[in-house]
């Protein structure tokens, strides 16, 4: 995270902005690929979320760059951005969701083995299951590890509201993925605790960030 990124930008925002990308390049391209129909389209997406986050810093007054939650702020205009390119394609909400839930061939890798790619299978199948709010809340805060200020910002929520979904989602999730491993495990075996533990690594690579 990039403390000072907001003064920096106050004061000197054609020197400063490029270290503000290599700061959130990673969160940008994440949300980005997660709406998007491969890697190009992606770059493509993250590219136009940081050249309208630099067009709206030029406008801004000094105290407004200041009063900035980057992480939050980017977020919002990268799902703002993956919003309007949805409709201007006349993708349906149904039909979007549906690519998302396709297997991300960048994320799996080569060498993912049979058993990681049916957990992210597994992962995929819970997580869509949420409803919308939590299932964007809950990858927000726990997949691209925005804080609950800056969630509500990206999500243009009530932080109550988003703290409420985060909630409830993990603990739909939580009950929803120790029944898959009761209707899975053999009868006398017993799962521990590390087993019951989120696989975030899992999760980060096939979270759908869902806005409705």
């Amino acid at each position: 995270m990039c403390i000072d990124c907001p003064r920096a930008l106050a004061n000197d925002l054609m020197g400063s902005f490029p270290t503000l990308v290599s700061h959130h390049q990673d969160l940008v391209y994440g949300l980005a690929r997660r709406y998007s129909r491969d890697a190009s389209d992606a770059e493509d997406l993250a590219q136009e979320t940081f050249l309208r986050a630099y067009r709206a810093l030029r406008g801004f007054e000094p105290e407004r760059t200041l009063a900035l939650h980057l992480r939050g702020w980017l977020a919002r205009i990268t799902l703002n951005l993956a919003r309007n390119r949805a409709r201007k394609r006349q993708v349906a909400t149904a039909a979007l969701e549906a690519m998302m839930e396709r297997p991300d061939a960048e994320a799996l890798g080569p060498a993912g083995s049979t058993e990681e790619r049916e957990s992210m299978r597994m992962w995929r199948r819970l997580l869509a299951a949420l409803p919308g709010p939590q299932r964007a809340a809950v990858g927000l805060r726990h997949v691209d590890g925005l804080s609950y200020p800056e969630v509500a910002i990206a999500l243009d929520r009530p932080i109550g509201t988003v703290k409420s979904d985060v909630h409830r989602g993990v603990r739909t999730l939580r009950r929803a993925y120790e029944a898959e491993i009761r209707d899975t495990r053999e009868p006398d075996s017993q799962a521990g605790t590390s087993e019951l533990a989120w696989p975030m690594a899992v999760v980060r690579s096939m979270t759908e960030v869902g806005t409705r």
